[in-house]
C-alpha cells in the first residue's frame, strides 16, 4: 500500500494517507474550506495498520499557531472511551467482573441505597448517579481519598437499573475508584491507563496531564458560534442548557476547566471529560481493541462482550439527561444505534463535545479517531461524519450501520 505524504505549506494539512485512502484527505480538507474547521487531526488504523495520519490549522486562534504531528487537545467526553478501555483491560485481568456488585470492593460505596448496584450498570449509566449533591472542585478532585467519600455519600436519584441518565462527569469518578480498590498497586484510572495502555503502546494521551508537557504541545479549545443552536442539539436539551439547576448542568460539575496560563490544569484527573492527547494515539488504542487486543492480552470473552448489544434499563433507552431518545450505551461506551449510526452494530467507541470521537469497528477491523478544537454543538458532528464516511467508502462500504 502506497503512503502519500503532504507536507504543511503555510496552512495546508499535514501528513501522509495510504493508497485508497485519498477521499479522507479530500474530506478534511473540505473540513477547513466549507466546515469552518480551525485546527484538527484525524488517523485511522485499518487491520492493524495505519493509514490516514493528517493534521492542519492552528492549534490557538489568539497567536495563529499552527496545528503540529504531535499537537495534543482536549476531547471532553471521548474519555470516557479511553477510560472504558481501560476497565475493560482490568476486567480481562480478573480484578472485577462487569457484573459484580460495587459494594463488593468498595464497601462505603453501600450507603444510600446503592448495595445493589453493579459495574455493568453504573458502566451503562443507569445507577442514577448521574450528578453529585456536593460540589466537588479541583482541590477535591485531585485527593482521591476525599473524592471518595463524596462518591460514597451520593444517593441515587432513582432505583438504580430503572433509567438511562448521561453520567457526564461522575462516571469517571467511580470507574476510577473501583480501579483503585481492585488494582494491587492501587492506582488510579489514569496511572492505571498510564502504565498499563498508553506505556506498552506508546500513546501521547494523559488522564491527568503531566508537569513537564510544555504549552506549545497544546491546542486551546474555542466555541463556535451556538446559534442557532436548536438546529444542532435536542431542542430539549438547549432548553435545558439555560437552567443551571437542570440535569445536564448538574451532571457536568466537576468537569476540566482550561488554564489561563497553562491551557490545561496539570495532575488532576477527570476520567469522563478531562483527557488530553493526539488522533494518533486514540485511534491506536481503538485498533488495538478492533484487531483482537493481543497486545495488551485482551481475553476474547472481554472483546466479545464489548461488541455485544447494549441492555436497557427497565425503562428503555431515552437518557433522563440528554432528553434524547435511542442514545445506546454498554460497559462504558456508546455502542451506533439507529439515532447515532457511527459504525458497525458491533463497534463501541465515545463522542465527545464539540465533534471529537474515537470508536473501533471489530468487524471493519478500524481504529478511529478524530479530535478539532472549535467545538461545535452537533450530536453527531458534520466533519467528523465527513471523514468517516470518506474512510468506509475507501474500504468499499456505503452503509455500514443498517437502519
Amino acid at each position: 500500500m502506497m503512503d502519500h505524504h503532504i507536507t504543511n505549506d503555510g496552512g495546508s494539512p499535514s501528513g501522509f494517507v495510504s493508497s485508497g485512502f485519498e477521499a479522507v484527505r479530500d474530506a478534511f480538507v473540505e473540513n477547513f474550506e466549507s466546515r469552518h474547521e480551525l485546527g484538527a487531526a484525524v488517523c485511522i488504523y485499518y487491520r492493524g495498520e495505519k493509514v490516514v495520519d493528517l493534521w492542519g490549522g492552528i492549534r490557538d486562534k489568539a497567536t495563529n499557531d499552527p496545528w503540529e504531528e504531535n499537537t495534543m487537545v482536549i476531547v471532553a467526553s471521548a474519555t470516557k472511551g479511553i477510560a472504558a478501555m481501560t476497565m475493560a483491560l482490568g476486567e480481562s485481568r480478573g480484578l472485577f467482573d462487569y457484573d459484580d456488585r460495587i459494594a463488593k470492593y468498595w464497601p462505603e460505596f453501600a450507603q444510600q441505597g446503592k448495595d445493589k448496584i453493579t459495574i455493568r450498570q453504573l458502566l451503562a449509566h443507569q445507577a442514577g448517579l448521574f450528578a453529585l449533591d456536593e460540589r466537588v472542585d479541583l482541590k477535591v478532585e485531585a485527593d482521591l481519598d476525599k473524592l471518595a467519600v463524596v462518591l460514597a455519600r451520593q444517593k441515587p436519584a432513582w432505583e438504580p437499573g430503572t433509567r438511562q441518565a448521561y453520567h457526564a462527569i461522575t462516571l469517571g469518578f467511580y470507574e476510577s475508584e473501583i480501579l483503585r480498590r481492585v488494582d494491587p498497586m492501587h492506582r488510579s484510572l489514569g496511572k492505571f491507563f498510564s502504565g498499563e495502555i498508553a506505556g506498552p503502546l506508546g500513546l501521547d494521551f494523559y488522564i491527568g496531564l503531566p508537569e513537564d508537557v510544555p504549552n506549545s504541545r497544546l491546542a486551546r479549545t474555542h466555541l463556535a458560534n451556538p446559534g442557532p443552536a436548536g438546529l444542532k442539539a435536542p431542542i430539549p436539551l438547549v432548553i435545558d442548557f439555560l437552567n443551571p439547576l437542570s440535569r445536564i448542568n448538574r451532571a457536568l460539575w466537576g468537569d476540566l476547566p482550561e488554564d489561563k496560563e497553562r491551557v490545561y490544569p496539570r495532575n488532576v484527573e477527570v476520567p469522563s471529560g478531562g483527557g488530553i492527547g493526539t488522533a494518533r494515539s486514540i485511534a491506536k488504542a481503538y485498533s488495538v481493541f478492533a484487531t483482537g487486543g493481543k497486545e495488551l492480552g485482551l481475553r476474547e470473552e472481554t472483546l466479545r462482550q464489548l461488541m455485544a448489544p447494549a441492555v436497557p434499563p427497565t425503562n428503555g433507552f431515552y437518557d433522563e439527561v440528554m432528553k434524547l431518545e435511542g442514545m445506546e450505551m454498554s460497559l462504558g461506551f456508546m455502542k451506533p444505534s439507529k439515532k447515532v449510526p457511527f459504525a458497525h452494530p458491533s463497534s463501541f467507541g465515545m463522542l465527545g463535545f464539540g465533534g471529537c470521537i474515537g470508536f473501533a469497528d471489530p468487524q471493519a477491523n478500524i481504529g478511529f479517531a478524530y479530535v478539532p478544537n472549535l467545538t461545535d454543538f452537533y450530536l453527531m458532528d458534520p466533519r467528523q461524519n465527513a471523514l468517516r464516511m470518506a474512510m468506509y467508502r475507501s474500504i468499499g462500504e456505503t452503509n455500514q450501520y443498517p437502519l
